[in-house]
């Protein structure tokens, strides 16, 4: 069971910025599509980016295209994701996860098998 963890939330104004950051332990994120999800109160788990495996084709949901950025830093052995001009309605428990790579070599932003489990999450919060 491949194991990964979140990090970089925090409390932030709106307009401002954050870093997440998804790392993993005992195997290369660089072989596995990665995504990024996230989870607001009374809402179920959303996807919102992903990166291919190459990290040549990303994707990304419309309520943060323009806003937010994925990437990796190979070398760090982690994904990150850039936020920029956060909003209220960004408030939520973010995870990041492997998913499905499709044939063209792109991405899908769902996880990528049941099996994988959700790792604890990295709580950000957009608010005055």
């Amino acid at each position: 069971q491949l194991q990964l963890v979140e990090s970089g939330g925090g409390l932030v104004q709106p307009g401002g910025s954050l870093r997440l950051s998804c790392a993993a332990s005992g195997f290369a994120l660089g072989y596995f599509p990665i995504g990024w999800f996230r989870q607001a109160p009374g809402r179920e788990r959303e996807g919102i980016s992903c990166i291919s495996k190459s990290g040549g084709s990303t994707n990304y949901d419309g309520s943060v295209k323009g806003r937010f950025t994925i990437f990796r830093d190979n070398a760090k052995n982690t994904v990150l994701l850039q936020m920029n001009s956060l909003k209220p309605e960004d408030t939520a428990v973010y995870y990041c996860a492997v998913v499905p790579a499709t044939v063209q070599g792109s991405c899908l932003m769902i996880k990528r098998s049941i099996r994988d489990s959700w790792g604890q999450g990295t709580q950000v919060t957009v608010s005055p």
